[in-house]
């Protein structure tokens, strides 16, 4: 518990972040953040892209730093819980394969001992390697070995497992799962592939994941995840889920952080609250790289 909290002490906070909004220049708001906890892998000439990507990597950081602090247990929690660094790590070396080479170079995420299988899917050289490597991976078959089906995949399977094993994480895996399957399926216009359907389904219900429109998908949902489709009445306005994810995503790691001090909570809770806090900075990036604004601008956590 002592550790935890003294890794969320390094977040910059609501007033932090907040001076980095008000930045009248992208630079200026670099030159803050030097001073802060997030200026490990800062580069003051980064662009906006680059900078919110040190911000990412910072965050990192910190959960490899909490992980070396845990039982074995622990650290397969933590794996889970920071599974989307592996994510995009994958789904820049599957655009890569896809031939996509107008893409900038992206340095991938280095993970250490919250890595999952990133080591050996980065040494696949064309996308059917890749599939067949996630498919002999703790992730599992994505179902079709495209740039997108392997991002969708990949995602959904963590989602799955990560409600599995963090019951403190439920209701997150479940929210953020319906948000991908309700922007793939009714905003996208994709199928899911039968692997990823399956997976969805232990999450979300066979009933939710074989939905035919929207508001059917919705109603279906099970209580974990309706949640976060409050309100939202069609696949347009799924971005207002992806803000209220983030809200419960900090005000239950308070709640994690508030509690006994047993267990593995406190540690959830952490993660949590870090993750975030690196949400809130990178939105405020943004604004100040357009001159600078108010956090109430991008509907960010204050």
């Amino acid at each position: 518990m002592t550790r935890a909290r003294a890794m969320v002490s390094r977040c910059l906070g609501v007033s932090g972040a907040r001076d980095v909004a008000g930045a009248a220049t992208l630079a200026d708001a670099l030159r803050y953040l030097a001073a802060t906890p997030y200026r490990r892998d800062l580069d003051a000439e980064a662009g906006l892209a680059g900078a919110q990507r040190a911000i990412s990597a910072t965050l990192l950081w910190h959960l490899r730093v909490l992980a070396g602090w845990q039982p074995r247990a622990g650290t397969a929690m933590l794996r889970l819980l920071a599974s989307g660094f592996e994510t995009a790590n994958v789904d820049d070396h599957a655009r890569v394969l896809s031939g996509a080479e107008h893409l900038p170079a992206v340095r991938p995420y280095r993970l250490g001992a919250l890595a999952t299988a990133w080591p050996r899917l980065s040494e696949a050289g064309s996308p059917a390697e890749l599939r067949a490597a996630l498919a002999g991976s703790m992730w599992g078959d994505p179902g079709a070995d495209s740039a997108a089906a392997v991002a969708v995949g990949i995602r959904i399977a963590a989602a799955q497992r990560t409600a599995a094993a963090v019951p403190q994480a439920v209701y997150w895996a479940a929210g953020r799962l319906a948000l991908l399957v309700g922007r793939e399926v009714f905003l996208a216009d994709r199928a899911l592939t039968p692997p990823s359907a399956r997976r969805a389904a232990r999450v979300l219900g066979s009933e939710a994941v074989g939905a035919a429109s929207f508001p059917d998908f919705v109603r279906r949902l099970p209580a974990t995840a309706r949640w976060v489709m409050d309100g939202i009445e069609t696949p347009e306005d799924l971005w207002r889920g992806e803000t209220r994810w983030w809200i419960r995503l900090q005000r239950d790691g308070h709640d994690l952080m508030r509690g006994s001090g047993l267990g593995s909570s406190p540690v959830v809770g952490a993660v949590a609250l870090l993750s975030a806090d690196a949400w809130r900075v990178r939105g405020a990036l943004e604004l100040a790289a357009r001159g600078g604004g108010s956090l109430e601008a991008l509907d960010v956590l204050v």
